[in-house]
């Protein structure tokens, strides 16, 4: 069987991502930052909610993944509180100035969260060299990777997929995602080999709000929608579900 990953915004994101099929999901916040730590309270409503396996992304902030010790410190804390609500995996990593896999960091938060699943996240996708970075992250103690081969889609970037795919070998599972879709996940996964993909399927539904001021942006980028609301769509978690459950 291959495993559907869906990542979520929300607890109801999640209750429509356990309701498509998917049999996982990733719950962050701030998606457009490419997702940090969730609050406390939407950690505790989705694993209330929901039966299928919850991994939470701890990231203190967007941007670069240097921590300072600070961060690190809130990064544990985090960690410990996943752990006592009933978390089943966390998605983590951090890098050095060089590009190098921050083995030390990694290796804390890593032993910190056992039992825990560990998710190496896309911060893989900014390694100066994916080859050594994935032999350190096997070095931590990461469970998975979650990657898009080093490019800003998983199509784009499938042959660095399969070679890694290769190299792990079953000494860890590569995860394939950014811009997974029914469209492309059958041929991914027969191109990568891979047997976890992650998708957001999400679609946009319209704010209520009837008044609309049209020069202002909360984030300050205009790119990002104001009155529009995201969530994840069981139809489309459902038709990769379908896509993908003959492979494996």
């Amino acid at each position: 069987m291959i495993l559907v990953e869906a990542c979520v915004n929300s607890p109801q994101s999640a209750i429509e991502a356990e309701k498509g099929g998917a049999h996982r999901v990733e719950l962050c916040d701030n998606l457009y930052e490419g997702g940090t730590t969730p609050s406390a309270a939407s950690i505790v409503f989705t694993r209330k909610n929901i039966g299928i396996g919850l991994n939470v992304i701890i990231r203190p902030r967007g941007g670069d993944f240097i921590y300072s010790e600070l961060e690190v410190d809130i990064m544990l804390q985090d960690i410990t509180f996943c752990k006592q609500a009933g978390v089943d995996g966390v998605v983590l990593g951090a890098l050095t100035p060089e590009g190098n896999i921050d083995i030390f960091t990694t290796t804390r938060l890593t032993q910190a969260a056992f039992p825990m699943t560990v998710t190496f996240h896309r911060a893989f996708d900014m390694v100066a060299d994916p080859y050594k970075a994935l032999n350190d992250i096997i070095l931590c103690g990461c469970d998975r990777i979650l990657t898009s081969g080093l490019q800003n889609k998983a199509v784009e970037g499938k042959d660095m997929i399969a070679s890694l795919v290769l190299q792990a070998e079953d000494r860890i599972i590569i995860v394939a995602g950014s811009g997974v879709n029914d469209q492309n996940a059958a041929s991914l996964v027969q191109y990568t080999g891979v047997k976890e993909i992650h998708t957001s399927s999400k679609s946009s539904y319209p704010s209520k709000m009837v008044f609309r001021n049209p020069v202002v942006f909360m984030g300050g980028i205009s790119q990002i929608p104001e009155y529009e609301n995201n969530r994840t769509d069981a139809l489309k978690i459902k038709a990769v579900v379908e896509s993908v459950k003959d492979l494996g």
